[in-house]
């Protein structure tokens, strides 16, 4: 395919996909129910924590752990009583359990207590570093500074033993980009869209390799870094937007019908 049939493929399938109606069934539905920013941010980022496997599961899984969190996720995270977060240990989605979200509640109060919320930490990082893969890699270590079971680490990505970040990435894709067409919220304007990289998972992927967009074959961090720069040569300012085609397409198998 030219380049240009490609960049207008990729337009047309965003077109399609970068809508409120695509959204019922994914996790983003969660922390749009919210309107303060805080219950955004902390909804938006335990949703993608969860975010594997069928999405109409993901979605109830999430919905399950707001209720969880009395609907009012900032306020629980930053005042939950012991008796309250010893409710949480029933809660369960596949491997992440109520031991799992409990060690991300307590990590998340020790982010919001240091920093004021869960966006000035991204803020103040983002300002001092200045490259986002040097950002998700000292959000992990400072995440788990607290003593927690070590099987939860398995919940968060680490970027330093080269994982593609999908989720990580996916929250950060929520809470930077801004559209205006009602899916991603944009509450961050201090980090550019152009630092932002692709959450590549088996859909992007496997849509990404049959448009020539990526030659690897492993879904790591390598792959993210070939696949976002090559996305960046059809928008080097906001490339990340092309998730909505590559994800769509893979999860309706609708590429071959705009071939």
């Amino acid at each position: 395919m030219e380049r240009q049939e490609l960049g207008e493929l990729l337009e047309v399938l965003y077109r399609k996909y970068n809508a409120p109606d695509f959204i019922e069934h994914d996790p983003i539905s969660i922390p749009h129910r919210y309107t303060r920013k805080e219950d955004i941010e902390i909804s938006g980022f335990l949703s993608a924590t969860i975010a594997w496997g069928n999405r109409k599961a993901i979605v109830r899984s999430c919905g399950r752990m707001m209720e969880f969190l009395d609907n009012a996720p900032h306020d629980f995270v930053v005042n939950a009583s012991e008796r309250e977060l010893a409710m949480l240990h029933s809660y369960v989605h596949r491997t992440f359990n109520g031991d799992d979200l409990t060690v991300f509640v307590l990590a998340l109060r020790q982010l919001i207590v240091r920093h004021g919320s869960l966006g000035r930490y991204f803020e103040q990082q983002w300002r001092e570093l200045g490259d986002m893969r040097r950002v998700l890699s000292r959000f992990r270590a400072d995440f788990f500074v607290a003593e927690h079971p070590r099987r939860a680490e398995k919940h968060l990505s680490s970027i330093d033993k080269g994982a593609a970040c999908k989720r990580l990435n996916m929250f950060l894709r929520w809470m930077v980009r801004r559209d205006g067409h009602g899916v991603d919220f944009g509450l961050w304007d201090f980090i550019p869209t152009s630092a932002l990289y692709l959450p590549l998972d088996v859909h992007s992927g496997n849509v990404g390799r049959e448009l020539g967009l990526l030659r690897r074959s492993q879904n790591d961090w390598k792959s993210v870094e070939e696949i976002t720069s090559a996305l960046a040569a059809f928008d080097p300012e906001d490339p990340v937007r092309f998730d909505f085609s590559l994800f769509g397409a893979g999860i309706d198998k609708a590429l071959h019908e705009h071939i």
